[in-house]
């Protein structure tokens, strides 16, 4: 195994994995990221493999394992080179045909390329698929050309160039100008300027310092940080390891979910790579610097994605922030001077270095520079992960490269920013997703989450779900997030119940006042926006359930009540069967009632009632439709019949 002692050797490795690459050989590149992993992309990836040497074509055909596509719902994903040629949900018994219809034919598959939901159009071409051709992906385009799990396919695409450029031509105080000039800010949320941070923990006294990676990422449903360590471990590595040459730390942390089993494997193996390469360790690339890191497994608590409280997970203690009354770049782990930035961001330094400041300025906006990977999820025709420049508007997100909203429903809202982020109204749809921007609007970039929701979606239901998931994932050390969250979550929960009462908003407006200027962190400052956002701009919504007790979209159970309609009713008897708590009234040859008084209101006869009849309604509400005769119950059935 080559050990580099110096750049040059570096750079002659790369020359020489370059000499033995062929371009324009045929390459079967297969998605193992954790979302096509549950849809069987290791068998996948296996057949494809079998099918090759089967058919004698191991030595013309590369077949490589990749990380995240990002077109998650469509997985597994399966791209041939160089062609692009792109298919989507392929199954194992796909391989063969894939092998001799694309590689040996160079036909495509027709049945496997994208299909337009509107138009029925076939997309061939990755790049041109309308999920793709939206984004400027900088950071996840990697994750198409490289086995992870491969330092050689990493530095065959430029990897540790940066750290070589960063360590033989620049001194740290160059590549802390360099990134301060990109005015990249953080990812993970706060979007503090990140070259201001590193300047700070330099200049801060004392020999010891640190740098960290925060790959804690506990928003439901986001995956990008998650998604970048499984796909392409040693750029994070590349990044964090000129970022210690830069403030000048000799140890850095990688600290990363348990639940991430794939990025925790795929690190590890980066790290012990990059050692056995002298890319880590003694006296790195002959330039005096060393550096090792660790990887700490977190054990699942929200709260440690928290600077101070992810600290204090480190140096083995429970991961309960601290006051920052001096910033952790200054005083961080074990008191000693600690960088922290998310795992988004540790991967951006690379490409800063090497490309420069101009290059990733000009890419956003000006005061929010480079791209941003969001997690497109909710109610959107295409799912996955997205990047695209800081600036792009909330509709060309949303609608052009997520493809609108299913089922013909409307736009209702969209939350940004995880948990703690805001609900965003359709007026606002052309709004620059930025990080200033975005704060104007009572929302904020968070981590990179991003939630639509549709007609269907009740607003207030949505407020107390967040406020909810903080109140379980508080860490309890401070009153007014202890505290103020669980009397939140009771309010609001009152409010979905039917239950509230006037004076319930002034209380609830009250509480996310002290809860933003009392908590000790951020996970309670940031707590109040759910309710905050939507009660901006979902008063009405409020108000019907306060003084109206009734849910204008139709979503809180106990404001909604069920009613079958007489002309439609065919006797069935699948709901008076279903019914939990045989509140229903009916037999064969009979049209059913829904005895309001001992109804529950879950729901189950509108799910269970078949599509083709469509005879159970939900009113917002609690009127109860005329009784019906028996005599006309008798006539409509048998009328229906004759």
């Amino acid at each position: 195994m080559a050990k580099f002692l110096t750049p040059e050797d570096l750079e002659q490795f790369r020359r020489t994995l370059l000499s033995q690459r062929d371009a324009k050989k045929p390459c079967v590149s297969v998605c193992t990221g954790t979302a096509c992993l549950a849809n069987s992309a290791a068998e996948v990836m296996e057949a494809v493999s079998s099918e090759t040497a089967r058919k004698g074509l191991a030595a013309s055909v590369d077949v490589r394992s990749t990380g995240c596509h990002g077109f998650c719902e469509r997985g597994p994903v399966v791209v041939v080179n160089p062609e692009e040629t792109c298919y989507l949900g392929v199954s194992p018994k796909d391989a063969t045909e894939i092998l001799s219809q694309t590689i040996e034919n160079g036909k495509v598959v027709d049945r496997l390329l994208y299909a337009n939901p509107v138009t029925g159009e076939k997309t061939a071409v990755e790049s041109d698929i309308p999920f793709y051709k939206g984004q400027t992906r900088t950071l996840l385009s990697s994750n198409l050309r490289i086995d992870p799990k491969s330092l050689d396919d990493y530095v065959s695409i430029g990897g540790y160039s940066a750290l070589s450029k960063a360590l033989s031509r620049l001194t740290p105080e160059q590549v802390i100008d360099t990134v301060k000039k990109s005015k990249i800010r953080g990812r993970g949320g706060a979007g503090f300027p990140t070259g201001i941070k590193w300047e700070g923990s330099r200049q801060a006294p004392g020999e010891i310092k640190y740098v960290i990676v925060n790959a804690d990422e506990g928003d439901p449903g986001a995956s990008m940080d998650r998604t970048l360590m499984e796909g392409n471990p040693h750029s994070i590595l590349e990044g964090l390891i000129i970022g210690g040459y830069a403030v000048g730390a000799q140890e850095g942390y990688v600290y990363v979910r348990q639940e991430y089993p794939l990025a925790v494997e795929n690190i590890l193996l980066a790290i012990e790579q990059a050692e056995a390469h002298g890319l880590l360790g003694r006296n790195i690339l002959g330039s005096g610097f060393d550096f090792a890191v660790k990887v700490h497994r977190g054990g699942g608590a929200f709260v440690c994605g928290e600077s101070t409280a992810l600290m204090t997970a480190l140096e083995g203690r429970a991961g309960e922030p601290r006051p920052k009354y001096v910033r952790s770049n200054v005083r961080g782990l074990w008191n000693r001077p600690s960088v922290l930035n998310n795992v988004e961001t540790w991967a951006n330094i690379p490409l800063i270095v090497n490309n420069g400041a101009d290059w990733f300025t000009r890419i956003g906006t000006e005061n929010s520079t480079g791209t941003k990977i969001f997690s497109l999820v909710g109610k959107i025709a295409h799912t996955g992960l997205v990047e695209v420049p800081m600036g792009i508007s909330l509709r060309d997100i949303i609608f052009k490269i997520g493809g609108g909203i299913p089922g013909g429903k409307k736009f209702k809202a969209v939350q940004t920013g995880g948990p703690s982020g805001g609900c965003l109204p359709e007026n606002l749809l052309d709004l620059g997703v930025d990080f200033d921007e975005l704060e104007k609007a009572g929302s904020m970039m968070g981590s990179g989450g991003m939630i639509v929701m549709d007609e269907d979606t009740c607003m207030v239901d949505v407020a107390r779900y967040f406020v909810h998931f903080l109140t379980d994932e508080s860490c309890g050390k401070c009153v007014p997030c202890r505290e103020g969250l669980r009397q939140m979550d009771r309010i609001l929960t009152r409010i979905t119940e039917g239950q509230g009462k006037e004076g319930d908003l002034e209380i609830l407006e009250d509480l996310s006042v002290v809860l933003e200027e009392a908590s000790l962190c951020a996970l309670g400052k940031s707590a109040p926006n759910p309710f905050r956002s939507t009660l901006r701009y979902f008063r009405h919504e409020y108000e019907a359930h306060i003084r109206e007790k009734r849910c204008p979209a139709l979503f809180c159970k106990k404001l909604v009540s069920f009613y079958i309609e007489p002309d439609k009713c065919r006797a069935c008897m699948i709901c008076m069967k279903k019914c939990p708590v045989h509140a229903i009234d009916g037999a064969k040859r009979k049209i059913h009632i829904i005895d309001q008084n001992t109804c529950n209101h879950c729901g189950t006869c509108l799910e269970v009632c078949p599509a083709r009849f469509d005879a159970v309604r939900a009113i917002s509400g609690r009127p109860v439709p005329p009784p019906i005769a028996e005599e006309r119950r008798m006539v409509a059935i048998m009328g229906k019949e004759s």
